[in-house]
């Protein structure tokens, strides 16, 4: 199996990247801000549970599908793409009101952690990145490397708990002055719009 030592590097290298400026940490970010603290975490929960489709896709080889396919991967980042377009419609419709507040609390916590799913799984580049990624720290000679390639995967979701979880805690903090003037929260609310329609711009724009 794989040694601690090079688990902690992984561990590492995890961090590092989940704290670089990106989609999914600038997502979980402006979600905070609009909508708190708890709307973020659940976010994060729904990307993680998103980096798990990943890392199974990898484990089994599906991953190399969306590297082969332009087709593949074409689809899959225009329907990221328009996701994120709705959302800034949503955010840039709601004016001084968080947007989607009417309903139940369980209906909403349904659709944040359904939201952060749906914004990573429509990503395609996750899977090309995790297939780049996960396998330099792989070694046939220690056994299945499909195993192997699910350890690394869950202690990359570890680490993006870690990350994006503190960023929601930080980003709900700041937003909650925001969040209590119905101006500010208009204001919040297109900046959030903002933030979804540039990712959905990176994402249609990006190449395999």
């Amino acid at each position: 199996m794989i040694p601690f030592d090079l688990l902690l590097l992984f561990f590492t290298a995890s961090v590092l990247l989940a704290l670089a400026p990106g989609p999914d940490n600038l997502f979980v970010m402006a979600q905070a801000a609009q909508r708190g603290s708890g709307a973020g975490l659940l976010v994060t929960l729904g990307l993680c549970t998103g980096l798990l489709l990943h890392t199974s896709a990898v484990a089994f080889g599906l991953a190399a599908l969306f590297q082969a396919s332009v087709l593949a991967f074409s689809l899959l980042k225009f329907a990221g793409a328009g996701y994120l377009l709705y959302l800034a419609w949503q955010a840039f419709r709601a004016g001084g009101e968080q947007e989607g507040d009417t309903g139940s609390d369980t209906l909403q916590r349904g659709r944040l952690y359904r939201r952060g799913i749906l914004m990573n799984i429509t990503n395609p580049k996750v899977s090309v990145f995790f297939l780049a990624f996960l396998p330099q720290f792989a070694d046939p000679a220690r056994g299945s490397l499909a195993v192997q390639l699910l350890l690394l995967g869950g202690v990359f979701i570890i680490a993006a708990i870690v990350v994006f979880g503190s960023i929601s805690l930080l980003a709900g903090v700041l937003g909650e002055r925001f969040r209590q003037s119905a101006r500010a929260q208009k204001i919040l609310n297109r900046l959030a719009g903002s933030i979804f329609a540039a990712l959905a711009l990176k994402l249609a724009t990006t190449e395999r």
